[in-house]
C-alpha cells in the first residue's frame, strides 16, 4: 500500500531550469529571461534556456532509460502516478498560485485547472490495469489470435502557456504509462508551473531520465524535438502555423504526430433559448480565463426572435466583470498572459475596427490603462454586433477576450455560419426544440459539442478533441488519450504447429 505524502512544499522558488537524468541541471553561465507576472509586470524569477547540445543529451538520456521503464509492468508504472495524484492533491494550492502568478488567470480558475489535472492522473492510473489489446477469433483452426499496445519509444510533448498544468498531465502521464519516455518542453512563459510538475513526479517516485524537462527557445530545443531521429512521437498543443509545420516534418519521417492547434467556437441561441442562460454562458465562454482558452467562445450566433435583448443583456453583463490580479478574491477576469499576446490581441481588434464587415464596436476595444491596471496586461472584454461570417473577426481566432455576434435569420443560417470557419473544436446550441437539437449535432462540424451548456471545458474520462483545422493525429484524454502513445501488434499463435494448407493471406 502506498503512503500518503506527508505534507511539504516545493523547492522550487525564483529559478526555473531544465530537468535531466532525475536532477534539475546546473544553470551557470545558461542564457536567462525574466517570468513575469502578467497582473503587474513584475518578475517572479529567472527562466534558464537549455542549448541545442544540452537538448541533444536529454533525448539521449531518454532514449537509455526506455528499456527499463517499458519492462517495467503497466500496473506498477501505475502506481507511481498513484502517489504522484496525491502529491497534487497535497500541494494544489501551491501550485495553483504559481499558475496564477505566472499565467495571469483567476486564483480560482486555477485551482479548477489543478483539479481537473488531477482528474486526469486518477483516471489515468486506472489505465494502467486497462491497458492492453482484445482477443480475436481466427479463421484458422488451432489459432490464437489477439493484439497487445506496445509503447513507441521517445516521445516528443510540446504544450502551450494557457494550460501549463493541465495539459502537460494530459500528455506526460498517458505517454508514461503508456510505457514510453518522454522530452517534455513547456511554454517558456509558463515554467515555474512546468518546473513544480516534474519535482512531484520526481518525488512519486519516476525513475531518471523517464521524464526529460527541457526549455528552451523553439527555434532550438524545439526544432531539436521535432526533427530528433530518436523522437517516436510528437503530441502538441499551440497555434495553427507551428502545429502544421510540426505536422509536417513529422510526415517526412513517417512518425506519429498529434497536433490541437486553433478553435472559433460558436454559440448558437436560438428564438425559443432561456435567454438569460444564454447569456451568462457566453459571457462565462468568452470572458472566463480572459477568453485564453482553446474552447473559448468567440462567436455568438443567434436568431432574430431573441437578438436585440440577447446583445442588450451580453453588453450590460460583460460591463459589470471587474479586471485585476487573479490574487484579487474580487477579481472576475485576470490579465493577458504577456505582452506578445496582448500585442496580437490590440492589432486584431484595430484590424476589426476599420473593417465595416466586423459590424460595429459596442463594448471594449483599447487596452485598459487606468490604476492599477495599466503595470499590467489588461485588456476589457470586447464585443462587435452584426458581424458578417466572412470577416477577419469571424474567421480569426484572436485568443482573447472578444466576441463576435453574427446574427441569422434562421436555424439553417446558424448552422451554415457556425459551421463556417476553418476550425473545429466546440460548439454550444441553445434551445428547447429537440428536434432542432439533434439536427444540430448531426451537422456541426466539432469534435466536442453542448447543449444548453457553455462551449468551454472536458472531462477526464471522455475524449478531446477537434476536426478540421483545428485537431490531426489523436484525441487526448480518456482511453483514447492512452492509444495514442502505442503501438498496435497483432498476434498469431498456432499452438499445434501442424502444417497449413490452402491460401496465407
Amino acid at each position: 500500500m502506498l503512503e500518503t505524502p506527508t505534507k511539504s512544499k516545493s523547492q522550487i522558488t525564483d529559478k526555473f531550469m531544465s530537468f535531466v537524468d532525475g536532477a534539475f541541471v546546473n544553470v551557470s553561465g545558461a542564457e536567462s529571461m525574466d517570468n513575469i507576472n502578467p497582473a503587474d509586470g513584475s518578475s517572479i524569477g529567472k527562466t534558464y534556456l537549455m542549448t541545442t547540445e544540452q537538448a541533444e543529451a536529454a533525448i539521449n538520456s531518454a532514449v537509455k532509460a526506455f528499456e527499463g521503464w517499458r519492462s517495467t509492468p503497466a500496473p506498477k508504472r501505475a502506481k507511481i502516478f498513484a502517489q504522484f495524484q496525491r502529491i497534487m492533491e497535497d500541494r494544489r494550492h501551491e501550485l495553483a498560485e504559481a499558475l496564477t502568478l505566472e499565467e495571469g488567470k483567476r486564483l480560482p480558475e486555477a485551482l479548477g485547472e489543478v483539479q481537473k489535472a488531477i482528474n486526469i492522473v486518477e483516471f489515468m492510473v486506472g489505465e494502467g490495469r486497462r491497458f492492453g489489446g482484445r482477443t480475436i477469433p481466427s479463421e484458422m483452426e488451432n489459432t490464437l489470435a489477439y493484439t497487445v499496445r506496445q509503447p513507441l519509444g521517445v516521445v516528443g510533448l510540446i504544450t502551450p502557456w494557457n494550460f501549463p498544468v493541465a495539459i502537460p498531465v494530459w500528455k506526460i502521464v498517458p505517454a508514461l504509462i503508456a510505457g514510453n519516455t518522454a522530452i517534455f518542453k513547456p511554454a517558456s512563459s509558463t515554467t515555474k508551473t512546468a518546473c513544480m510538475l516534474v519535482e512531484m513526479l520526481h518525488d512519486a517516485g519516476l525513475p531518471p531520465g523517464v521524464l526529460q524537462l527541457t526549455i528552451g527557445k523553439g527555434s532550438t530545443v524545439g526544432d531539436l524535438i521535432v526533427k530528433h531521429p530518436k523522437i517516436a512521437a510528437l503530441s502538441f498543443t499551440g497555434s495553427n502555423s507551428v502545429g502544421q509545420q510540426l505536422y509536417c516534418d513529422g510526415a517526412k519521417r513517417g512518425i506519429k504526430v498529434q497536433c490541437e492547434m486553433g478553435g472559433k467556437n460558436p454559440i448558437v441561441v436560438l428564438d425559443d433559448a432561456d435567454v438569460d442562460l444564454a447569456v451568462e454562458a457566453t459571457v462565462q465562454g468568452a470572458f472566463g480565463s480572459t477568453g485564453q482558452r482553446c474552447t473559448a467562445t468567440s462567436r455568438a450566433i443567434v436568431t432574430p426572435g431573441v437578438a436585440d435583448e440577447f446583445v442588450r443583456k451580453l453588453v450590460e453583463r460583460a460591463k459589470t466583470i471587474k479586471m485585476g490580479d487573479g490574487m484579487n478574491s474580487a477579481t472576475e477576469m485576470g490579465p493577458i498572459v504577456d505582452e506578445w499576446q496582448l500585442k496580437t490581441v490590440i492589432e486584431g481588434v484595430d484590424q476589426a475596427r476599420g473593417d465595416s464587415r466586423c459590424g460595429k464596436l459596442l463594448l471594449g476595444g483599447s487596452r485598459s490603462t487606468e490604476a492599477p491596471l495599466e503595470r499590467g496586461y489588461f485588456y476589457p472584454p470586447t464585443v462587435f454586433d452584426n458581424v458578417d461570417p466572412d470577416s477577419f473577426l469571424a474567421q480569426e481566432e484572436l485568443f482573447g477576450p472578444v466576441l463576435a455576434v453574427i446574427r441569422v435569420k434562421n436555424f439553417e443560417e446558424a448552422i451554415e455560419a457556425a459551421n463556417n470557419v476553418p476550425y473545429g473544436l466546440s460548439s454550444s446550441i441553445y434551445t428547447n426544440d429537440s428536434n432542432l437539437v439533434f439536427r444540430f449535432l448531426d451537422r456541426i462540424e466539432t469534435g466536442i459539442t453542448h447543449v444548453n451548456s457553455p462551449t468551454m471545458g472536458g472531462e477526464a474520462q471522455l475524449p478531446f478533441g477537434g476536426i478540421k483545422a483545428t485537431g490531426v493525429g489523436a484525441r487526448e484524454m480518456g482511453t483514447e488519450g492512452v492509444e495514442f502513445f502505442t503501438e498496435l501488434k497483432t498476434v498469431y499463435i498456432d499452438y499445434t504447429g501442424q502444417k497449413r494448407e490452402g491460401n496465407i493471406y
